[in-house]
């Protein structure tokens, strides 16, 4: 309660002693005013207190801030953009070896807002005399109508950019993005395919593939989730570069319009080198060609999508089938009486190689008649069904988008005719690398193998084709046809080099018929014989050897030689020791120490 000014107890009783009530009074209204200011004074004090608490949290938060600021790596602002962002980050590609094959390189784009250019006449007359390929008239036209937003150039260089700030214009704007780079040029243009941008903003453009392996794992190569990690690819680098560069020079030799080399792996399948010729700078990728035969265009993959017919590269399946069905061996005497007639057919020898020859003769020499005798004894419906295993009657399953459209042309009616042509390799179109696959499950044991181009470290065996005896035994054959056959120009001392020829009638584009004057020329080839681990083919593509008076097509005169020179060049790179007949050591005494 509070206190009254003149209490009236103490009135009276100083009423009673003669003392004056107005000093109490005064007395209690200087006590009150002095608590009042005890009061005004401790509020006062308190919020003081909390204020300076208050003050000390910020400065401490701001001084924090501070400090996560200047330890940050500088960054300009960006505006907010809604909808799905474009993803511009892309994984690289590496080779076996971790070896750059594609990467990204940060670029700038060039648009435009004519609305805010100072001089858009001026503006467009340099931009044109920098950029020789934009038209200046177009320019103006663009930059002085109602248009409020252009591209102009997706990619710049910097000294591109440093000229067109030079401009001054307010109205020409940069904006950055990434571009895809593929620092080896040419090198395997065909499996790296090539990319291009998709979706295009003014902060960053999406870069999506559009053929080979850019566009098979284009979304492993676009995935955040994989937080960067490059696409490993099982092809060497060295290696691909050693087989494109004798495969070009093998090409411009022998005159042809275009070659083609596959190097595989015989038990992984791994694809360590494949090569296509006329090939192209993916950095540059030529348009698509809409007129005339798609084949002949730097883009068409030859290894993957020409399916041709290949010739007696073939005939290793016809004898490695009936030895496998116990219709002959390597030693059982074939006729190979010539020509052998079918009807209105007539199949020929290149020459009579007499009235008989041993399975293994058969392929040293190629004979056709010999080859389709054993096929006749096969039968049409088991060789379908044992080529069908090889994989050569489906598209291989190889990770290229292109892969699919490889797909062999198989004859309508498998006839007793077909069973016969296709066994020395005509009648069925088949690629390289379908090929390459099928001589890997030959020689490696018997097993079937798929092509790939990953890394695989652990392969797994595939279902058995033939036995390992018939395995060795086509080993063999392969090796007597480069030292004794129709392949010795494909000998590489030191890696026991073994492999088939085949030299294909090119059949006419419109139908009707055979080029007779162009060919398809194939060499099989496995190495080291002695211990099989990469089969090798090399198929030209019209070609023509000069060097004599007469011009020569065969694969012993035209694709034998280059095999012969990429296996020369790859073998040590692929880590095989020459192995050197050291012969009998003469005029050595052994001394004791």
């Amino acid at each position: 309660m509070r206190t009254p000014l003149r209490p009236l107890a103490r009135i009276l009783k100083a009423r009673e002693t003669g003392e004056n009530p107005d000093v109490i009074e005064a007395e209690n209204r200087a006590r009150r005013h002095a608590a009042a200011q005890d009061k005004a004074r401790n509020r006062a004090e308190g919020r003081l207190l909390l204020l300076g608490l208050m003050f000390f949290c910020a400065f401490i938060v701001i001084g924090a801030r501070m400090g996560t600021l200047a330890s940050s790596v500088p960054e300009e602002p960006r505006a907010a953009a809604e909808g799905n962002p474009i993803i511009g980050q892309r994984s690289d590609i590496v080779d076996r070896n971790g070896r750059l094959l594609a990467t990204n390189l940060d670029t700038y784009s060039l648009y435009a807002h004519p609305h805010q250019m100072v001089d858009p006449v001026r503006t467009a007359t340099q931009l044109a005399a920098i950029f020789p390929e934009m038209n200046e008239e177009r320019l103006i036209a663009d930059f002085t109508g109602q248009r409020r937003f252009l591209w102009l150039r997706r990619q710049l260089s910097p000294e591109q950019m440093q000229a067109v700030h030079d401009i001054g214009s307010p109205g020409l704007l940069f904006g950055p993005r990434e571009m895809r780079l593929y620092p080896n040029g040419a090198l395997a243009a065909h499996i790296l395919g090539g990319a291009r941008y998709g979706r295009e903003g003014v902060s960053s453009a999406e870069v999506i593939g559009v053929a080979g392996v850019e566009r098979q794992f284009d979304a492993f190569l676009r995935d955040p989730a994989n937080e960067g990690a490059p696409l490993q690819l099982s092809i060497d680098l060295s290696i691909q570069a050693a087989t494109e560069q004798v495969l070009a020079g093998g090409m411009s030799l022998m005159n042809a319009k275009g070659a083609t080399a596959v190097l595989m792996d015989i038990h992984s399948g791994e694809i360590i080198a494949m090569a296509s010729l006329p090939d192209f700078d993916p950095n540059n990728r030529p348009q698509v060609a809409t007129t005339g035969d798609q084949s002949d265009s730097p883009l068409f993959n030859r290894a993957v999508q020409g399916v041709y017919e290949l010739g007696s590269v073939f005939k290793i399946f016809a004898v490695a089938q009936a030895m496998e069905l116990g219709l002959i061996n390597a030693n059982t005497m074939i006729d190979t009486t010539n020509p052998l007639t079918w009807g209105r057919f007539r199949i020929r020898d290149f020459r009579n190689y007499g009235p008989q020859n041993s399975a293994t003769n058969v392929i040293v020499k190629s004979s056709n008649v010999g080859t389709a005798r054993i096929a006749m004894q096969i039968g049409g419906e088991r060789q379908r069904s044992f080529l069908g295993q090889l994989g050569l009657l489906q598209a291989t399953p190889v990770e290229m988008i292109e892969a699919p459209t490889g797909a062999p042309l198989l004859p309508r009616n498998w006839s007793e005719i077909s069973t016969m042509t296709i066994s020395y390799g005509h009648g069925l179109s088949s690629s390289p690398l379908h090929l390459a696959a099928a001589y890997a499950a030959m020689v490696n044991g018997g097993t079937k193998v798929e092509p790939t181009l990953l890394v695989n470290p652990v392969p797994t065996p595939g279902p058995r084709v033939v036995s390992q005896a018939v395995s060795d035994s086509i080993v063999n054959m392969l090796r007597l046809t480069v030292t004794e056959g129709t392949a010795s120009m494909g000998d590489v001392e030191g890696y026991e080099v073994g492999g088939k020829t085949g030299t294909a009638d090119k059949p006419r584009a419109a139908g009707g018929g055979y080029y007779p004057d162009k060919v398809i020329a194939t060499f099989a080839s496995v190495f080291p014989a002695s211990d099989p681990q990469y089969v090798l083919i090399v198929t030209l593509d019209e070609p023509i050897e000069t060097s004599g008076t007469e011009p020569r097509r065969t694969a012993g005169w035209t694709a034998v030689p280059v095999a012969a020179e990429i296996i020369r060049r790859t073998a040590p790179l692929l880590g095989l020791r020459p192995q050197m007949d050291m012969g009998e050591p003469v005029g050595i005494t052994l001394t004791s120490n």
